[in-house]
This record gives structure tokens, sequence and C-alpha cells, in this order.
């Protein structure tokens, strides 16, 4: 036999057949893969470098333009290092209301006395009955809608309060303005020496040594961007409440963890207050404790009242905004969320995770200010927040109106020739109701920082109206 072996078969195909692949189209396979190659490469190669790139951002998420320090009180000059969070900051001018809060936009005609063009809309209109319960007080004047914090400066300075008797002292621009820088510079050094000298003076003269509302440098160390305390006022108040808890020179800068300070950085403004002695110092009435027992009970051991009540001649208190107390009693905190978690909640850009400075009302902001934890759908949760504020409010109207008729009472009564004991003792039950009912209602959640307290409070309000009149009764 012939040893030669045909073409096929050396090609180890089987004999008498021919490849089913020309040449031409084995090499167009193998450039087709040779290509997929080449980008399979490049975008292997784009994507470790994009994480790369993200890596680097997450290490050092801004960039150093400008030098910042404990002098750098100008938002804008932050913003050069950080124009995501600078943006945010910028937005706080929205006028956006929500059911039960938030502040609807007004046009106003502005003046030589008062330039603003919007304003917030005023709760004395909304709701007359707050006329009678501020008798004979600066809030009986004039009381707004809290807008976002763009405008607590100007809001605070062009308030007809600012008119009423005396007008107020320096003490309220602790809250109302960037006072790190301010505070430091009187003081020479000396925040607390800085601090006392503008609580004494009369607002106007204290307002020549701030320019700006709240700032970075209110809540960030310049160096380290962390958080911090810069309020005296505050820095008092908890190392106060420390003390009664058993936590003796409580220090908040030192002592307290970061998540704490996502909601004492809040704290230092949104709560209850009063201005001490005739040098106005501004003091948190927490020596006691949170709740409004506490509070009243600590009023009462100083002696302290905010004013005479113009139409039954009682001695009452002023609730301010107590915010951190009310929240300090609600399932929120007591499940370890902050402030900023809910007005000031995380959000991804790009590698980042910042927090928004574009603080707002949850309400406003759903999907991350609640969605993180709670898996109901949008409609579902704003109708619970809802349906809690609308009960609250409902219990609201229910004080109010037991407060009006103890007033009704105490005056006929008066008149009709009640006795001092009888008076005195109705007056005793007033001033309480009077200072429960404006706690829950000066506090901008509607309730629902602290739902169960806010209802408890409501409701005792209520009977101590009532036994306001049957003691005169």
């Amino acid at each position: 036999m012939d040893s030669a072996q045909p073409e096929s078969r050396k090609a180890g195909l089987p004999d008498g057949k021919r490849s089913a692949f020309p040449c031409g189209c084995v090499l167009a396979v193998t450039v087709l893969a040779a290509g997929a190659a080449a980008v399979l490469t490049v975008a292997v190669a784009a994507l470790l470098i994009n994480i790369n790139q993200r890596k680097i951002e997450a290490r050092d998420p801004f960039f150093r333009v400008v030098e910042l320090t404990e002098d750098t009180d100008d938002p804008a000059v932050w913003g050069r290092n950080f124009p995501r969070q600078y943006d945010l900051y910028l937005r706080t001018v929205d006028m956006v209301r929500t059911r039960f809060g938030g502040s609807e936009a007004l046009p106003r005609t502005p003046s030589e006395a008062d330039p603003r063009s919007v304003v917030a809309r005023s709760k004395l209109e909304a709701d007359p009955r707050l006329k009678r319960l501020y008798a004979g007080y600066a809030f009986s004047v004039d009381f707004r809608e809290a807008r976002g914090h763009a405008y607590m400066l100007q809001d605070q300075t062009f308030t007809l309060r600012q008119k009423f008797k005396k007008g107020q002292p320096g003490t309220c621009l602790h809250c109302h303005a960037s006072t790190w820088v301010p505070y430091r510079k009187a003081g020479n050094g000396d925040m607390f020496a800085g601090f006392e000298k503008l609580n004494q003076m009369p607002y106007f003269e204290a307002a020549k040594h701030v320019n700006k509302p709240i700032s970075c440098i209110d809540c960030h160390d310049p160096k380290t961007m962390a958080l911090r305390i810069t309020r005296p006022a505050f820095i008092e108040g908890i190392r106060n409440l420390k003390a009664a808890e058993g936590i003796p020179n409580y220090d908040v800068n030192k002592m307290a963890t970061r998540q704490e300070m996502r909601g004492f950085v809040c704290g230092q403004c949104h709560v209850e207050y009063y201005f001490k002695g005739d040098a106005k110092r501004l003091t948190y009435p927490w020596h006691k404790g949170l709740k409004i027992e506490s509070i009243v009970g600590y009023y009462e051991e100083v002696g302290f009242t905010d004013w005479t009540h113009e139409e039954t001649g009682t001695q009452v208190l002023k609730a301010q905004h107590p915010e951190f107390e009310l929240w300090s009693q609600g399932i929120h905190a007591r499940s370890g969320v902050a402030c900023a978690d809910c007005h000031m909640p995380y959000k991804r850009v790009g590698a980042m995770k910042i927090s928004d400075h574009h603080v707002r009302s949850p309400l406003l902001n759903i999907n991350n200010a609640c969605q993180t934890c709670h898996r109901e759908t949008e409609d579902e949760l704003k109708a619970r927040v809802e349906a809690i504020q609308e009960r609250n409010f409902e219990m609201r109207n229910r004080a109010l109106d037991a407060l009006m008729d103890l007033y009704d009472t105490e005056k006929a009564r008066k008149a009709a020739g009640a006795t001092a004991a009888q008076l005195a003792e109705a007056a005793q039950w007033q001033r309480k109701a009077q200072y429960y009912i404006d706690f829950v209602d000066s506090e901008n959640s509607m309730g629902f920082h602290a739902p169960q307290e806010a209802m408890r409070i409501y409701g005792t309000a209520i009977d101590f109206c009532r036994k306001g009149q049957m003691v005169l009764r």
C-alpha cells in the first residue's frame, strides 16, 4: 500500500473532508478575539484606575485650596475646600412647608427699618389664642414660623419683638449668629469671657460684633473637621445634666461619642433656656434633668419668671424651642438616632459619603432621611408621620381651649370676689398649664420627636387647667 497520507488526513480530518473554516475566517476570528481582549483589558484598567481614584478620594475627601483657621467664620471660604457641603448649606434659603411645619413664603414690601422682601407666616394670625397665651409679653406682638438657617440672624434682627418695651439682650445672638469668633475676640481669646460680655449688651450693640448666621466653624474644628461644641451655654448645660446623672466634671468635647455629637451640635441651640439674673447669662435649665417636670422644678427652685400675664396677673414662663429636650424622650433618641441622621442624612457623591447640609424636615427628604431604616414606601411613611402630628394637633387645640377657659374663669371669679388664697392657687395651676402647652407648641415637630410624651404633656396641661377652675368654683 502507498504509505502517503491524504492532505485531509494530515490535518486530522476524516478521509475526503475539507476544513469547514477557510483560512480567512480563522484569521478574522483571531483578530476579533484579540480586539475583544484588548477592549476588556482597557476596561479592566479603567476600572482599576477608577477604583484607585475613589480610594484616594475616600482617604482625602477634599482639596485644601485655602488654609482654614480658628478665625475663618465666612462659610464661603470653607466652601472653597468643601464645595459640595457649601452648595447644600446655601439651599437653607428654601422655604417649603410641610403639613404641620416649615415656612410658607409670604411677600412683604421692604422698608428702611425692615429690608426683608419675604417673611414666614405669622403664628399669631393663624391662631389668635396665642395672643392671649403671651398677653403682656413680646411674643404677643410677633411670632412667626421658623425659617431655614440662612435667615436665623436677619429674622432675629428685624422681629417686632426687638421694639417691645426695652428690646432684647445680646444673649439672643448665642443661637442666632456665628459666635465662635466674636466670643473669642470679645474675651481676648477667652470664649466664656466674651460670652458673658456680649450677653449683657443691648441686642443691637452686641450685634455689631457678629456678621454671619451659623457657619461651618460653629460645628467643626477647622484643622480636623471633627464635630465640636462651641456654645458656652450648652457646655455648661450638659455638664449640669451629667452631674445630675452622677457624672461629675463632664467635658462634652472630650467625653462625648461621635454619634452623640451628631445630636449635641444641634442641641447647642434647639433647646429650652432662660436669661439668668441681671447679667442675662444664657442658661439651660437641665440641673434636674430634661423632662418637663424637672425643668419646671428647677424654675420653681430658683424662683424664675419670664413675665406677668396681662389678663390674669399670674407670673408665668415662656418655653423657647425645646427640640433637644423632647427628642430625648422619644424612640429615636432611645434607639441611638441623632438629629443629623434625619435632618442631615448621609448622601453619596462619587466615592464620598457626605452629610446633607441642606438642613430641613425629613418629610422633604424621605428616601435618605427615613428609608435608610424604614422599609415602607414614602407615601406610607409620610402618612404615619402626619397621623401622629394630626393627633397631637387635636390635643393641642383641646389644651389651648382649656387654657382659655381657665383665663375666663380666673377673671370672672376675681371680679366676683374670689379669695386671695383661691386666686393664688389657681394662678399656680395656670403657670404650669400654659408652660406645658407652650413647651410642646413651641417645639418644632408637632409632637413627632416624642409622640407619647407630647400627648402626655398636653393631657397633663388640660388636667392643670381643670384643677385651676375647680379651685375657683
